[in-house]
């Protein structure tokens, strides 16, 4: 019978798929590694088996071990499922931009996951790096795997990744692109294939925010260039000692709004329901699209599954708060479609201005209309409540029309974006759509900025 004898014999040997949509220009032969075919759904799974066993093999990693190690979630992933065949306990540390179905998923399989602020230096003692490493000192028998900096990281993809895509493409792969974090798959498949043919190209896939491009052309750590990103699992502020720069014959970035909606397309286009940095990874493959010729085979790899990013990248609602959807927005009811089933906040010129405070603040909204039984009179804003409550620490208990500024301008749903812009100013925050149903939304500045 043919069976594996438990779930980490089924890590290795993911398909070849082609892309067939979304490279039509190309004039390339375009091949995916498609790693989600891995038991954790994730390339990391390999470096996550291979890391354990040599930490096991020079006695780092002792038995009913704890496993600690600062991960986006694909690691961790690999690294619990070893766990629990194996036997340890595992401690992960992740950044609170990684999407929420990656820390439930941690949880799911047993983990213990510390949550860190993503917005803060390396070397800041919060930093998930930091953590890692004093968890790392603190746990009794436990082991700090350091994916950036160990080389069974690298060792993994060499002995593994980059032989099949080898035999896959029976030595016809010209070229080899991937998203780059922790530096390991593209160092090790890049230095496995350059050894099977020097002319080989490898080209990383680097993100906004990030130090991995201008670090390979110019030898510059700028740390001008950090700053935060959305993008997951590509992309570093510092390093790692797994990137092997004289591997790799170049990056070419890919901005936050182009990584989100090619991982939409791939999966709408090609069927194929994968991460955000393989989203990354497709748009950097059109923007290298010179380096192609007709007899070209290249291979792009294809890191995650889609399943982790609902909450994300697959979800317009947060794609839209963000500015990723492209609307074409022209009108006033084009700016409030998407929240114009709900009925229209307001507060009465009778209620306390505490009252409209406790409003604001519990709905997250900077100002509010004023009604009274013959309708729209007033407005009140977040900086004439500061002004006011300057001046009379009292002002809660008085009612709103003593404090109410003049009422918003009403336009018609069919007014025009550029005349809409016009209405908002420093004296006037808002403007209030007729949507002839005897309903009405509110349009404010933020609105404009998000249809810009």
């Amino acid at each position: 019978m043919n069976y594996a004898k438990n779930i980490l014999e089924t890590i290795g040997n993911t398909p070849l798929v082609k892309l067939n949509v979304l490279t039509k220009d190309l004039p390339c032969l375009v091949l995916s590694k498609y790693e989600t075919f891995n038991p954790g759904n994730s390339v990391k799974d390999r470096m996550a088996l291979q890391m354990i066993e040599d930490a096991e093999a020079d006695g780092r990693l002792k038995p009913g071990g704890t496993i600690i190690e600062g991960t986006s979630g694909n690691t961790g992933m690999g690294l619990a499922l070893a766990a629990i065949v194996k036997g340890y306990k595992c401690v992960f540390v992740m950044a609170d931009k990684q999407s929420k179905e990656k820390i439930d998923i941690l949880r799911a399989v047993g983990a213990e996951v510390v949550v860190c602020p993503t917005n803060v230096e390396p070397t800041d003692p919060r930093s998930y790096y930091s953590v890692s490493k004093r968890l790392g000192e603190e746990i009794p028998n436990s082991w700090y795997v350091n994916q950036y900096d160990n080389p069974s990281n690298c060792k993994a993809h060499y002995l593994s990744t980059g032989p099949e895509i080898w035999e896959q493409t029976e030595g016809k792969v010209t070229h080899f692109v991937v998203g780059v974090g922790t530096g390991g798959t593209i160092s090790g498949v890049g230095s496995y294939l350059k050894s099977k043919n020097p002319n080989i190209k490898i080209w990383g896939i680097d993100t906004y925010g990030s130090v991995f491009k201008k670090y390979h052309e110019t030898g510059i750590f700028d740390e001008n260039e950090i700053y935060p990103y959305i993008t997951e699992g590509i992309g570093e502020d510092i390093l790692p000692k797994n990137v092997n720069f004289d591997v790799i014959d170049g990056f070419t970035k890919v901005t936050d709004k182009d990584a989100a909606i090619f991982t939409q397309r791939l999966a709408k286009e090609e069927g194929m329901f994968l991460g955000n940095s393989a989203g990354a990874a497709v748009k950097g493959l059109l923007q290298l699209k010179e380096h192609f010729t007709k007899d070209d085979v290249v291979v792009v790899l294809f890191h995650d599954h889609g399943s982790r990013y609902v909450g994300k990248m697959f979800n317009n609602d947060w794609m839209r708060d963000r500015g990723f959807v492209e609307e074409d927005i022209k009108t006033a009811a084009d700016l409030v479609e998407s929240h114009n089933d709900k009925p229209l906040l307001s507060v009465q010129t009778e209620e306390l201005v505490s009252h409209a405070i406790e409003r604001m603040k519990s709905l997250k909204i900077s100002q509010l209309p004023v009604k009274d039984v013959n309708g729209f009179v007033g407005s009140l804003d977040e900086s004439v409540l500061i002004h006011h409550f300057m001046s009379d620490k009292n002002i809660a208990d008085k009612p709103v029309k003593e404090i109410m500024g003049k009422p918003y301008p009403v336009v018609k749903k069919s007014a025009k974006l550029e005349e809409i812009s016009k209405l908002i100013s420093k004296e006037n925050q808002a403007v209030l759509v007729d949507l002839e149903n005897g309903n009405h939304q509110i349009i404010t500045k933020y609105d404009i900025i998000s249809a810009i």
